[in-house]
């Protein structure tokens, strides 16, 4: 062929390769443009499946108290006893994401087979093999049974991994098996792993008793039945030389029972030391200082970037246009010339987390990570709940905390918002946004609270055997070995005399503790009321304490306590018409005399020093409040309903622990005189009259008392 021809077919070829060419740039432009989106992409799973991609172990940094993100090499350590690729996600229970879907989302991102692990701070939850033969099923059926619920995220992870890699046989036999055990037909529980701090006082508590009541007991008991002995006819009737059992029984060796009761201390000593072997009371390990800070340091460098922050490892309920619309409102309030910067923290707030689960606490150490004063938001996505803090602004923060609707802070109470559309996150963020633009203004900006301080980290090692409640115990042991010796002493001494009476008199009872019923009755309230007020009125009558209205004696302390006696005792006896006595008949109803008692108690505080304005919001009886706490109302088959109020102290940690019961120890009253409630018995802040005022503090009710009687 000529060069000619050669050169044009050769031109021909190349048209048609650079054709080729273009078509599939045109056919690959699309994956290429859509790249972006994939590195936008900031779902749950797709953030997850990034961890996973730098490390198979991924741990939360939002369970320090529980899982410490110091934990994950242990974590890794124990995955590579499985046998087969393993990624491991420890995160919070993902209340409103199926675990199974979250796992098969990961694994779709991310790409790579494997066994996948889901771990919340109670252990293993749920396990999925994606292109590997592994026993995911049956390894997390055996955990489950076969480990108590007090063994921890990574025993639970430890026992998976072994069962695992016992193979798919052994696997489905073991599971069986402990199915069959443990499960609901077998009725058998696994014996918990660790006790509490008030099982470890209650060890020692009893470990003392024994130690000193039963060899004192010993040497009184083998004293007394040796000289019973000797009165008894049969031993008076022996003879000398005599071979009955009393005369033999008689020549014990001297020093035979004090060696006895020796040994018989050691020996409880010793069986107590090795019974009661226990060294730590949870399977969680101390965190870190940095395991503490993580979590915060993450949220307030996101929120110097973007005033909206979003945790990416919970279920984003917030789209993209539902965060640009956020973003303008907060820009549009930060213009004002009455506003400020806002800043929400869309984040899980847990018992588990560095803040122990206070949304306000969280905020307060957000707020000085950031170092800028604004609003700050806690959304959790998780729960529902929003909680509104302002620092350096002018708004007023008692607005914020106490005005603030529940269709905010909780959602709606007519149960339309939930899990299933994220609890309406954006259109309550918007209305809180609308909410701060109401917000009344104050004439100098807030400034941080102290007190806002996170729980402290609770120590889970137990305190040695030999101390603490051991001390109290000994005293207790002795006093129990004489009462016990006093009783046989007394069943023995009637059964040698008349060989009738087998038990002796029962001893006097003690009196009994202070009571503050959660269902009181209507005779119970008029008896307490009589006895309280009756004390105040003994107490104004024995100390000579004049009106000290107008008086201007004493120091203002006093004064002040002065005064506020005087006033509880003035409004008690305006509720009895002036007459302690009218508690004889019902002239008073249920929610008076609930506010004498009250008030009584008060007046009495106030004579020792004692000020405090506030009684629980769950139980006036309770006592005075230590704090203030959200806490659901209402029990977990009605409408959710949670209120800000002031606690005392174990209703604050029945509110921590567990805020699903909280609600019965609210106080309900009977009916009152009128027929309050229809025969049935009402919580005591919706009855009619001054009562429900005590919920804002003993000078409100002091006030409502006074009010009410006026027009009353």
């Amino acid at each position: 062929m000529h060069w000619r021809h050669r050169r044009h077919v050769l031109g021909v070829v190349l048209l048609l390769l650079c054709a080729f060419w273009t078509a599939t740039g045109a056919a690959t432009a699309t994956p290429a443009q859509a790249s972006p989106q994939a590195a936008d992409d900031t779902s749950q799973a797709a953030h997850l499946a990034d961890r996973l991609r730098t490390n198979p172990v991924y741990v939360t940094d939002q369970l320090p108290r529980e899982i410490p993100h110091s934990t994950a090499p242990d974590f890794a350590r124990l995955a590579k006893r499985t046998g087969v690729p393993t990624y491991v996600l420890v995160l919070p229970g993902q209340s409103t994401t199926n675990g199974e879907a979250l796992l098969g989302a990961v694994h779709d991102r991310l790409g790579r087979d494997g066994l996948y692990v889901l771990v919340d701070y109670m252990g293993v939850t749920n396990a999925v093999a994606f292109g590997v033969r592994a026993p995911a099923a049956d390894a997390e059926t055996a955990t489950l049974y076969e480990l108590p619920y007090d063994a921890g995220p990574l025993r639970s992870f430890e026992r998976f991994a072994e069962v695992v890699a016992q193979g798919g046989e052994k696997a489905a036999a073991r599971a069986e098996a402990a199915r069959e055990k443990y499960g609901s037909d077998g009725g058998e529980e696994p014996e918990q792993l660790y006790i509490g701090p008030a099982d470890r006082e209650n060890q020692s508590f009893l470990t003392g008793i024994l130690l000193v009541g039963v060899p004192l007991l010993i040497l009184l008991l083998a004293a007394f039945v040796r000289r019973w002995r000797r009165r008894l006819p049969s031993a008076r009737a022996a003879k000398p030389g005599s071979t009955k059992p009393g005369a033999a029984a008689s020549r014990v060796p001297r020093g035979a029972v004090a060696g006895v009761a020796l040994l018989t201390a050691v020996a409880i000593a010793l069986g107590a030391w090795l019974t009661f072997d226990q060294t730590t009371s949870s399977a969680a390990r101390t965190p870190t200082a940095a395991d503490l800070s993580a979590r915060v340091e993450r949220v307030a460098k996101g929120l110097k970037q973007d005033p909206v922050y979003a945790d990416p490892e919970s279920p984003q309920v917030l789209d993209a246009g539902e965060k640009n619309r956020l973003r303008d409102r907060i820009s549009e309030f930060g213009s004002s010339r009455s506003g400020g910067p806002v800043f929400v923290s869309v984040v899980p707030q847990m018992y588990e987390d560095e803040s122990a689960g206070d949304a306000y606490v969280f905020a307060e150490a957000v707020h000085a990570k950031v170092g800028r004063d604004g609003v700050y938001v806690v959304a959790d996505p998780l729960e529902g709940d929003i909680s509104v803090v302002s620092y350096g602004l002018r708004l007023d923060n008692n607005h914020l905390l106490f005005d603030l609707p529940d269709s905010i802070s909780d959602g709606d109470d007519s149960g339309e918002s939930g899990e299933s559309d994220g609890y309406r996150l954006s259109e309550r963020l918007d209305r809180l946004m609308t909410f701060l633009d109401k917000t009344p203004r104050t004439d100098a900006p807030n400034s941080p609270d102290p007190d806002l301080k996170p729980e402290p980290i609770e120590s889970h090692a137990l305190r040695p055997l030999f101390s603490g409640d051991f001390w109290p115990g000994l005293l207790v042991g002795a006093f129990a070995a004489l009462l016990v010796f006093a009783i046989v002493a007394g069943v023995l001494g009637i059964v040698g005399a008349v060989l009738r009476r087998r038990n002796p008199a029962p001893l006097p009872t003690a009196a009994l503790p202070f009571e503050a019923p959660t269902d009181p009755s209507t005779a119970y309230l008029r008896r307490t009321a009589r006895t309280e007020l009756g004390e105040l009125a003994r107490m104004f009558t024995e100390d000579q304490v004049p009106n000290p209205v107008g008086t201007g004696t004493g120091t203002g302390a006093e004064a002040l306590a002065g005064v506020r006696a005087w006033d509880c005792f003035d409004a008690a006896m305006l509720l009895v018409d002036g007459d302690i006595d009218a508690f004889a008949d019902d002239g008073v109803d249920p929610a008076s005399l609930v506010a004498v008692i009250v008030l009584a108690r008060a007046g009495r505080a106030a004579f020792a020093g004692d000020t405090n304005n506030l009684c629980c919001g769950l139980n006036p009886l309770h006592g005075p409040a230590v704090s203030r706490h959200h806490v659901r109302v209402s029990g977990p088959a009605e409408t959710v309903r949670r209120r800000l109020l002031p606690v005392c102290q174990p209703c604050r940690e029945t509110a921590i622990v567990e805020p699903s019961t909280v609600h019965t120890l609210r106080m309900t009253l009977p009916p009152g005189q009128e027929g309050q409630g229809d025969g049935e018995r009402m919580p005591y802040e919706e009855v009619a009259g001054p009562l429900p005022a005590v919920r804002n503090g003993i000078p409100q009710l002091i006030d409502k008392v006074r009010e009410f009687v006026s027009v009353r």
